[in-house]
């Protein structure tokens, strides 16, 4: 699990998430960037656990929750508990949609869409980033 950073002035922030996370985590979590499709570690894992917020550690998801919405990337259709994700409005692809943030750290974690017929019990879901996450395995 990696430490949360706690910078002393203003501006640090960035400097310190550049040096706990890879430059591919910094782009996802930090600049709410998306790895393609098909190429995450968990996009097609049925491991059962936990995933944690790459970023600080703060649990988020169950595999219990975890489904294939077949979009190549990991798909859940409810967090652990809803305070531990916050929602923001994102028009920045020309399209309202709802990102997905760590409430613990503030990281981006993807996206929840809803109404799209998946046959779960919210009718939601939270698509992920594999960069994002980090799965702690049920018999670890």
């Amino acid at each position: 699990m990696n430490e949360i950073p706690n910078p002393e002035s203003a501006g640090a922030e960035e400097i310190d998430w550049r040096t706990v996370l890879s430059p591919e985590e910094f782009h996802v979590l930090r600049q709410a960037g998306t790895e393609r499709p098909f190429t995450g570690e968990y996009w097609d894992t049925t491991t059962e656990g936990v995933y944690s917020c790459r970023a600080c550690g703060a649990e988020l998801f169950a595999s219990t929750t975890k489904f294939d919405a077949g979009c190549g990337w990991p798909s859940f259709f409810a967090p652990l508990a809803e305070d531990r994700v916050r929602y923001i409005t994102d028009e920045s692809m020309g399209m309202k949609r709802v990102e997905v943030r760590c409430a613990n750290c503030d990281s981006h974690m993807g996206h929840v869409f809803e109404g799209e017929g998946f046959g779960t019990p919210t009718d939601l879901r939270y698509c992920m980033n594999s960069l994002s996450l980090k799965l702690r395995k049920a018999q670890d």
